[in-house]
Formats: C-alpha cells, sequence, structure tokens
C-alpha cells in the first residue's frame, strides 16, 4: 500500500520538531491518529479539547518548540477555541490539525460542518485547507513554518476524504526554523542613544520579549544607573540576579515601580505591550524597543520606537553608552521596592479567626517548592498571588492567562509543561472557579501518568469578579460557589487528596502534597474576603469600595463588610 496523505502530514510535523499532539479523536480524525501513533510523535488524550490547547500552548511557550493539537470535525476541533486565542496571544507556535468533512458535502449545512477559516481568523497567523492531496506537504509546511516564523497559531483544515486519499508525489518542500538577528540601523541606534544621554532619571520597563536577555538588561541598568520594573509576564526573566530590580507596576503591581515610572524622565521600553495607559509617564521621553513594529506607540505615544529584538538591540546600543555614576534615581526605587517586599511579607500570614489567607497559601509553596519548580496559574486571585510572593531564581517559570484573562487555564498548561518535563515539578495553582470549568481533565493526569501538583484556593466564590463588582460599588451577584470537597473528589479519582482548613496543620499538608510521586490534589479554604490591594488609591474604585459597604451594611450584610477589614488590616 502506498502511502495516505494522512501519514504525509505527520511525517511534516514530526519533522517540524513536533514531539507530543494534544485532542480527542474522532471519525474524522482517524486515519491521522493512526498514522500518528505510527510515528514519534505521541498523542496525549485529553478529556476537554480546550485543556488540549491550554497544554500545548504551555509546552511550546516552555521549550520554544512548534507543539500540535488534533480534533474532529464540528465540535471537536470547535472545543479548541478559547485555548487557541491564548496561544495566539500569548506567540505560542501551536499548530491545529482541524478536520473536516468530506469536499462534496462542504456549503450544503452537512451535520457537523462548521466554517473553520471563519471560525479561527481572529486568533491564528495562518488558516487554510487542504484541498487536494497534491499540495499536502506543501500546505503542512507552510502551517509550520507560519507557527514558529509568525509566533502563533497556524489552523490546517483537512477533509476527511483528502486524508483518507493516497499521497501524491510533491516537492520535497521542508520547514526551516532558522532565527534571523534582527536590531535597529545605525541611524535609529544613534538616535537612541542621544536621547538617552539627555535624561537624567531614567526608568527601564521590560517585558516578556526580554525573556532571553537579561544579562543584557542589568547591563544596560548599570550603564545607566536606572531601575528596572517589569510587567508580569517579564518577571521570571528579569526578577532574579537583578540589583536593579523595583519590581511589576500595574495594578498587581508595586508601589515602588508604579512611583518610579510615573517620575522618570525617560523611559525604555523593552520588550513590552503593556496595555493600561495610565501606567505611564505623561511628560517623559518614552524609547520602545519591540520585534513586532505594530506594538511601537500602540499604546501610549512614544518618542521613538525601534523594532528589533531586544537582546539584538541592545547588544548594538550598549558600545553607544557612557557609563554612569550619580545613581540617586535608582537607589531611591531600589530601597522602595525592599520596603514594599517587607509590607508584603507581613501580609503572608494566617488570616483572622483561624482562616487561611491566599498570600499566606502561597509564601509556603513559594518555601516548599523546587528550585526549578514550574508554575501554572488560573486567572484571577491565585495568579496574583502567585506573581506577588513567588520568588524567580532563573530557573523557575510562570505562566498565566495574562493577555487574554481567561478562566481555567491553570490545568490544561500544567498539562502540558508536565508532559514535556516529566522529571520536573509543575505546580498548577487553581481557583474553585476555574478548576470546576475543566475538571474533567484531571483524570488525565491519571490517564497519563502525569505527576501533576494541584492545589486549590477554594474561597467557595468567584473572588476576583466579586472584587470587580464591590470596586464598582456594587453588592455582589452570582458569585458564590457551592463546591465539593475538592479533596474527596480527588481522591474518588484515584489521586492524592486533601482538604486543609486549619492554618495550623498547612504547612505540613503542603509538604506532604508536593512529596506524592504522583497526582495530588491538595484543597485550601482560603479567606473569602482578601482583597487584591493596588499600589495606589484611585478614586473610583475607593469609592466604589465605599458605596459597597453602605449598600452592605443596609442590606443587612454589614457582618461581611467587618469580616473584610479584618481580613485586610
Amino acid at each position: 500500500m502506498g502511502k495516505k496523505v494522512a501519514q504525509v502530514i505527520v511525517d511534516t510535523l514530526v519533522s517540524a520538531g513536533v514531539k507530543n499532539c494534544y485532542g480527542i479523536v474522532g471519525d474524522t480524525l482517524n486515519n491521522f491518529a493512526a498514522s500518528l501513533s505510527r510515528s514519534e510523535i505521541q498523542f496525549v488524550h485529553m478529556r476537554h479539547e480546550e485543556a488540549g490547547a491550554f497544554a500545548a500552548q504551555g509546552e511550546a511557550l516552555l521549550l520554544d518548540r512548534l507543539t500540535a493539537v488534533a480534533g474532529s470535525c464540528g465540535p471537536g476541533s470547535l472545543h479548541f477555541i478559547n485555548g487557541l486565542y491564548e496561544a495566539n496571544r500569548n506567540r505560542a507556535p501551536v499548530v491545529l490539525i482541524a478536520s473536516q468533512i468530506v469536499r462534496s458535502e462542504l456549503g450544503f449545512d452537512f451535520i457537523q460542518e462548521v466554517d473553520f477559516k471563519s471560525v479561527y481568523k481572529g486568533c491564528s497567523v495562518f488558516c487554510e485547507m487542504i484541498l487536494t492531496p497534491e499540495h499536502a506537504r506543501r500546505m503542512t509546511v507552510m502551517a509550520c513554518q507560519a507557527a514558529i516564523s509568525k509566533r502563533g497559531v497556524a489552523v490546517l483544515i483537512v477533509p476527511v476524504d483528502v486524508f483518507d486519499s493516497d499521497a501524491a508525489d510533491e516537492p520535497a518542500f521542508s520547514v526551516h526554523v532558522n532565527r534571523p538577528v534582527v536590531r535597529p540601523s545605525e541611524a535609529d541606534l544613534d538616535e537612541m542613544a542621544a536621547l538617552i544621554a539627555q535624561g537624567s532619571n531614567i526608568a527601564i520597563y521590560a517585558g516578556s520579549g526580554s525573556g532571553n536577555a537579561h544579562d543584557e538588561v542589568v547591563q544596560l541598568a548599570e550603564r545607566l544607573k536606572a531601575p528596572v520594573a517589569h510587567t508580569t509576564r517579564g518577571k521570571d526573566s528579569l526578577e532574579y540576579d537583578n540589583p536593579h530590580n523595583i519590581g511589576m507596576t500595574g495594578v498587581i503591581g508595586m508601589e515602588s515601580a508604579y512611583h518610579c515610572i510615573l517620575s522618570c524622565d525617560t523611559l525604555l521600553l523593552l520588550g513590552t505591550d503593556f496595555a493600561w495607559r495610565q501606567f505611564y509617564p505623561s511628560h517623559a521621553r518614552i524609547i520602545q524597543v519591540d520585534i513586532d513594529p505594530t506594538h511601537i506607540g500602540r499604546r501610549h505615544p512614544v518618542t521613538l520606537g525601534v523594532v528589533g529584538s531586544v537582546k539584538d538591540t541592545l547588544q548594538a546600543l550598549l558600545p553607544r553608552l557612557a557609563q554612569r555614576e550619580d545613581s540617586t534615581f535608582r537607589d531611591t526605587y531600589v530601597e522602595r521596592h525592599k520596603k514594599d517586599l517587607e509590607t508584603q511579607s507581613t501580609r503572608a500570614t494566617p488570616g483572622h479567626h483561624g482562616r487561611i489567607s491566599g498570600q499566606y497559601l502561597t509564601s509556603i509553596i513559594n518555601r516548599l517548592a523546587a528550585p526549578d519548580a514550574l508554575f501554572a496559574g488560573d486567572d484571577g486571585t491565585p495568579v496574583v498571588w502567585l506573581h506577588r510572593m513567588m520568588a524567580m531564581n532563573g530557573r523557575r517559570r510562570i505562566f498565566g492567562s495574562l493577555l487574554h484573562g481567561t478562566m481555567a487555564n491553570g490545568l490544561g498548561t500544567g498539562i502540558g509543561l508536565q508532559k514535556c518535563q516529566p522529571g520536573r515539578q509543575v505546580i498548577v495553582m487553581a481557583g474553585d472557579g476555574g478548576l470546576s470549568m475543566l475538571f474533567g481533565d484531571v483524570m488525565t493526569t491519571l490517564q497519563e501518568n502525569l505527576p501533576l501538583k494541584i492545589v486549590v484556593y477554594n474561597n467557595g466564590k468567584l473572588g476576583f469578579v466579586e472584587l470587580e463588582q464591590k470596586s464598582e460599588g456594587l453588592l455582589p451577584q452570582y458569585t458564590d460557589l457551592k463546591n465539593p470537597d475538592f479533596g474527596l473528589v480527588a481522591q474518588a479519582m484515584g489521586l492524592w487528596g486533601k482538604t486543609v482548613t486549619d492554618p495550623d496543620s498547612l504547612e505540613a499538608a503542603a509538604a506532604e502534597w508536593l512529596e506524592q510521586p504522583g497526582p495530588a490534589l491538595l484543597n485550601v479554604a482560603v479567606a473569602p474576603m482578601e482583597l487584591v490591594m493596588p499600589p495606589f488609591t484611585a478614586v473610583g474604585p475607593a469609592y466604589g469600595m465605599a458605596m459597597y459597604s453602605i449598600k452592605a451594611i443596609l442590606h443587612g450584610k454589614g457582618s461581611d463588610v467587618f469580616e473584610m477589614i479584618q481580613e485586610n488590616l
């Protein structure tokens, strides 16, 4: 028998570096699955395709390699949509093999027919259908090439009859993954240096685009005696071994970084597309470096924008900059950051009346986790405490839905991280609401023999949503959750499981949880009224919180207000 198109597609994925494919098999995917089983690519059988997309983007981001997902026609491939929006926004190289109904029925509203090109247009860098066996290899190569070079999601739609067709004799198209050096022109570099020379109080604000440029950013900060603030997505690569670090700014940031950026006269934006305009200075010169030209000046007007990778650009820029000696501006905010951290550590204590605060739980995990642990945090309070309380060392990594802001990302992302790093500690910091949404994939940890460690921040509510409602002066509506005992549910599934309600037993339980050889779930009842305090007090949210307090008292819920005050003093 000759080779089928399904085998050609699989062979091309192998040549492009794919090691794992996440998904659920179905009728139109069966021939592809059979070809996959004969290859070196491992198929990871998920319980929900959305979790599979989260898993694929976790692997792709950690190892910077192409990762695949595959689904059956109609609902199967449609279920990936939210996770692939997440992957595309995070610039993760992921390819979806979306199987389709037979070509002869396309356009006739056939059973399970979905126009995937329209559906995935907004969350992909490539989206095309293989129409004939004669261009199967070429189209698959194009999809892989686009995902890798454009850093995003590529969607390859394959009708089932094309999968099952005999392969054609195509030219030897292949995927190329070489990375170019990208930096500004000599004239742009000279202009950058001239603008920097005019500054007195220079600050650096660096994001995920500086992830491979830690040493260059630190050298730049030392050359300019400039403090370095970072985004949430830049924390794990810029916080450690950085004497110029002043933490994060933004709603979940630190006072030191917030006030530093607003008071500088020259701001260097390095690999960040930070969205919130109110955190930018209004009167400073802003110089922006980004690999994506469309990011330049997108969030706030800039004095000079240049295109280039942060690493390549700084290597070319540093010889043009004179060494500065006056470190007053930097030292002021570095010292302020140390005080911020001291204040933060005082909050990492058990809550009032025997409750466990989320910050206290996170501080314990920080102390007990492995030096090279990987953390996946659900959107909401778990990812806030993860970014505020977890100490980075250059080996640990943090993953969260910081651009897409979706619930339920933690478990799936953790599965992908654990699958591609079997000997490494992977910790999922899950919210009770987020975990409940895709709870079925807890069983994937058993099926795939993944020793994933899951901790549930169980406050019995959609905590972050409730905070948003209160800050708008509203009484909480539809945020309460009636949860099972997640520890017992985990045991029923076959995992190690335990529930903790007493702060005095938390540390021992956490140590026992992390020592388990297989998948384990620690369900922790955390203080329901713990607030996420921003680095500044804005009039709107403060007024809203005051109005909530008044309304709560008038509606007979004064005890909630007093509990909130006690928990956050």
